[in-house]
């Protein structure tokens, strides 16, 4: 049987997600490290991997996969082992279009809020004016966020989903800035947070900020 390998490194939000997903379904994995910070994605032989750069990529049961959507549903589809895929029509929905809010809106927005703080330069040195828009437009996604999962203890149900594992990695990030308390708040998500914080597979995939 051909290896399991993860293209990736651990700081970035989407393979901590497909790490953590890996770790409850167990699966066992070689990583090979790929520092966007770096610009290894950029390099050559990552763009074999994948042209336009990005990670992580996953070589599994003698396939490759790019892009984190496709990686956690063929892990939940293919494994055994506790699953982050509501049952219900309606929760799967909310699961999706939270991941989909991630990917259109979230994801620049937080990690814009994050590394102003964190590592400006990564984001091109915004200016204050940038900054504070990138932060308004982080609250009021985190706000629909909290709209979306209601009064449900988890983001889109009563168990965790790919919709916390995909938002918690990034709101890790947030916790190290200043905006912690205001964007939780914003989404009346400080008991989620709480929550996502115990759970021992998102403990466990932490990343070494050094």
């Amino acid at each position: 049987m051909s290896k399991t390998i993860l293209y990736g490194f651990n700081g970035s939000t989407y393979v901590r997600t497909t790490r953590i997903v890996m770790r409850r379904k167990g699966v066992e994995y070689d990583q090979v490290p790929v520092d966007v910070l770096e610009g290894e994605p950029k390099q050559p032989e990552h763009l074999e991997r994948h042209p336009f750069g990005k990670v992580p990529v996953l070589d599994i049961d003698g396939h490759r996969i790019r892009e984190t959507d496709a990686i956690v549903r063929y892990i939940e589809a293919t494994r055994d082992g506790p699953t982050a895929m509501p049952e219900d029509a309606w929760d799967r929905a909310r699961m999706d279009e939270i991941i989909s809010l991630i990917h259109g809106y979230g994801y620049d927005a937080l990690v814009g809020a994050a590394f102003y703080h964190l590592m400006p330069g990564f984001i091109g040195d915004p200016d204050e004016a940038q900054h504070h828009k990138t932060v308004e437009t982080a609250k009021t996604f985190m706000r629909l966020v909290g709209e979306i999962r209601g009064d449900d203890p988890w983001l889109a149900g009563d168990s965790v989903s790919l919709a916390d594992y995909y938002l918690a990695p990034l709101v890790f990030y947030i916790g190290l800035t200043p905006h912690r308390h205001e964007f939780l708040e914003a989404g009346g998500l400080s008991e989620w947070w709480s929550s996502i914080s115990d759970d021992p597979d998102f403990a466990a995939t932490e990343p070494d900020m050094g």
